[in-house]
């Protein structure tokens, strides 16, 4: 991100170099905060709806006052896209419970943080979609409050860079025998003509996630949400990690075993094609 770029910093566009922030803001101090992560294609956000009914969902639940309406973040994320020219890429989104006395009480009178970064889409290696990529598995220590996108991120960001210090893309979390999750992404299985992916009992509910399940199920396939020892992962005959940066990624292998033949399979390539579909009606317009 180049020192020229705007920064969205409560209600005003600034340069990178003055959007400045409190030592004591609560989202410093105590990860007291939430996060969204908008993809622009075609300068245009895609699936907003989805990740405002979560950011207003979180904000609900830790009851921080929100400093804008639906319509209000919806045009401010446009602005920010449209300050730094970006077409492709998306746009980070910050909200803090705001600046006060570091203190565990949580203040009365504090006024929300947000903060809002457009950094442009680097896309990803195409051969991992060609050749599928591998993971690995990570106990999955995280708090209570999965199904909040919080900024207190730390449990995920050991398990990621555990993953990429063995040589793979993404750590899928174990969770009392069961896969949950990734670290930045949903994790789904193959078994025949059923694909499963975790409930939505503490994980986080994936934008992504829902709209593959909807779109799988409306080509036919069945899907259900269900836990599944990772045994069964194990013996799937495919398995996808999926996100808003990620896309439709197959796996094929899974800590040291490989995973069905060792290559994409046709739920994998399916699901990309309508993400990549859908995302191509949003980039011209059509959505």
């Amino acid at each position: 991100m180049s020192e020229e770029s705007r920064i969205y910093l409560d209600g005003q566009l600034v340069p990178r170099k003055d959007a400045v922030v409190s030592v004591e803001d609560r989202g410093f101090n105590f990860g007291d905060g939430l996060y969204e992560v908008v993809r622009i294609a075609g300068g245009r956000p895609f699936h907003l709806e989805g990740h405002l009914e979560r950011l207003f969902f979180g904000a609900r639940t830790l009851e921080i006052p929100l400093p804008l309406d639906r319509d209000g973040f919806a045009k401010a994320i446009l602005e920010v896209a449209r300050a730094n020219d970006l077409k492709e890429g998306t746009v980070y989104l910050q909200l803090t419970r705001g600046t006060a006395p570091r203190s565990h009480r949580i203040p009365d009178s504090a006024s929300p943080t947000l903060v809002m970064m457009a950094k442009p889409f680097t896309a990803s290696d195409p051969t991992r979609f060609e050749t599928g990529v591998g993971v690995v598995t990570r106990p999955d220590l995280r708090f209570g409050y999965c199904e909040i996108k919080t900024i207190g991120l730390l449990p995920n960001l050991l398990a990621y860079n555990q993953a990429l210090a063995q040589g793979c893309v993404e750590a899928v979390l174990v969770r009392d025998g069961c896969i949950t999750e990734g670290c930045l992404s949903s994790a789904f299985c193959v078994h025949g003509d059923v694909v499963s992916t975790y409930p939505l009992e503490n994980i986080l509910p994936s934008v992504t996630r829902r709209f593959l399940i909807d779109a799988l199920r409306a080509e036919g396939l069945e899907v259900r949400e269900e836990a599944l020892p990772l045994a069964r992962w194990l013996a799937a005959e495919e398995v996808m990690m999926v996100g808003t940066t990620i896309e439709v990624l197959p796996v094929v292998r899974l800590d040291d075993q490989q995973i069905g033949t060792g290559r994409p399979g046709k739920v994998a390539r399916l699901g990309r094609e309508l993400y990549l579909k859908d995302l191509e009606q949003t980039r011209s317009g059509q959505d």
